[in-house]
């Protein structure tokens, strides 16, 4: 395809308490059936490459990074970046010899890319840069494979695929699609490599940080990781565990990928996934919000847009039209018998409260097409920085986005959340993730 510029969705919000970092290491678990588990290392972890002895915990907190958020407008959307924590990173190892890398694991967009030498207009990392030159696997793709029409590029006159991938805050990466070996390490030390079409950034900007050596895209889509990962591995499902914000930061997270990462037993429920015209994200349908026993309808009309949410693992508030943000948040101050904090320029405009343990509040039940999900407090009431407050981790999505909303990592926290493209279901089975 001829054209510069793809929009995808790779997402964040920006909120002064998005604290949920984590280092996603392939630490990965190989399952008999061909898939295998991955380790999601917090940021602040002793097993992360980014933990500094040095910081205390409080000064962990502190550390913001950037990520981005998505912009939809019905069956596309853009992406905004801006400097805060919120992150997951994938560790693992590209081309002959290996080296490593450290990229953004990404729900909301397709490619997976990295930074690569010789670099035109490349932002510093902190980590060695690969060089396909000194790879002896790496491969150009021709630009009369199918894998060089599922994105927007051109031609070169050497018939290689010349690649624009952009976001909606400008940030782009431009290179040349090609096939590369990636390798990963289960926990047991064995080795699982398999080939997969990657962009080789060469002109990569934008307000990425040092620490990210690019984006593995986790989306839907034919080119995503997780699709080309199929193959090897048996099927384009995935699944994923999160710990609540606020565990030990040495107790990972999961994600399975393939064969074997169903969500299966007592206590699951399933809800359609929803096609909107873009195979990248996660669309599901929710009806309504109740906080306790009151029921908040989607749409003060009572209509129901079918694909009006989608789950996103890569920002850690719930976003929600303003309205019904305003009128979740009202219900949700009706229920707590504390008094909310006002005019301390720490917290801003959130609805926070003073206390040293998360709030005896409500459960707030998330309403999904055939599926209910309950919430406890830990999901929507995240400490802030400063210490001794605990502040609503829902957010405004305004009024450009009235009828979308975005779940978040927070809500998804202690779910087994099982993602299913072959059935179109996405399933909820409420777990420890700290233990499972």
């Amino acid at each position: 395809m001829e054209g510069s510029n793809v929009i995808s969705f790779q997402s964040s919000f920006v909120v002064a308490f998005i604290l949920c970092s984590y280092f996603v290491g392939f630490l990965a678990t190989s399952a008999s059936n061909g898939g295998f588990t991955v380790e999601l290392i917090r940021r602040d972890s002793v097993k992360s490459p980014f933990y500094d002895a040095n910081k205390t915990p409080a000064e962990h907190l502190n550390t913001f990074f950037p990520r981005r958020l998505a912009n939809v407008d019905g069956n596309s959307a853009g992406t905004v970046v801006r400097a805060y924590k919120g992150q997951h990173l994938i560790k693992l190892s590209i081309g002959t010899p290996p080296t490593d890398i450290y990229n953004i694991a990404d729900t909301g967009s397709d490619l997976f890319w990295t930074q690569c030498s010789p670099c035109e207009g490349c932002y510093k990392q902190i980590y060695p840069m690969f060089n396909p030159d000194k790879s002896s696997t790496y491969s150009d793709i021709s630009c009369d494979s199918d894998q060089c029409h599922d994105l927007d590029t051109k031609c070169t006159p050497e018939k290689t695929c010349q690649y624009v991938y952009g976001y909606g805050d400008s940030s782009t990466t431009r290179g040349f699609l090609a096939k590369e070996t990636v390798t990963l390490t289960s926990t047991t030390g064995q080795k699982v490599s398999t080939d997969v079409v990657f962009g080789c950034g060469h002109n990569n900007t934008g307000t990425f940080n040092d620490h990210e050596t690019g984006i593995i895209g986790l989306g839907g889509g034919v080119v995503s990781f997780t699709s080309q990962l199929a193959t090897t591995f048996g099927s384009k499902k995935f699944s994923h565990c999160f710990s609540p914000f606020g565990t030990d930061p040495d107790i990972p997270s999961k994600v399975s990928f393939g064969s074997g990462s169903e969500v299966s037993g007592p206590g699951v429920v399933s809800t359609p996934l929803i096609e909107r015209g873009d195979t990248t994200l996660y669309f599901v349908t929710i009806e309504g919000i109740s906080v306790g026993d009151k029921y908040l309808s989607w749409d003060p009309s009572g209509a129901v847009s079918k694909g009006n949410a989608f789950l996103d693992s890569g920002t850690p508030p719930m976003l929600l039209s303003e309205d019904l943000h305003n009128r979740l948040e009202a219900e949700v101050k009706k229920q707590i018998t504390l008094d909310p904090i006002t005019g301390d320029p720490d917290l801003g405009t959130q609805l926070c409260y003073k206390s040293e343990k998360n709030l005896d509040g409500p459960i707030l039940t998330l309403h999904f097409e055939g599926a209910d999900v309950k919430l406890t407090p830990e999901n929507f009431f995240i400490p802030p920085p400063k210490a001794g407050f605990f502040c609503f981790a829902v957010q405004n999505y305004g009024p450009v986005q009235s009828g979308f909303g975005l779940i978040g990592n927070f809500a998804q926290a202690n779910y087994l959340i099982g993602y299913d493209k072959e059935k179109m279901t996405l399933s909820f089975k409420h777990t420890d993730c700290t233990k499972n």
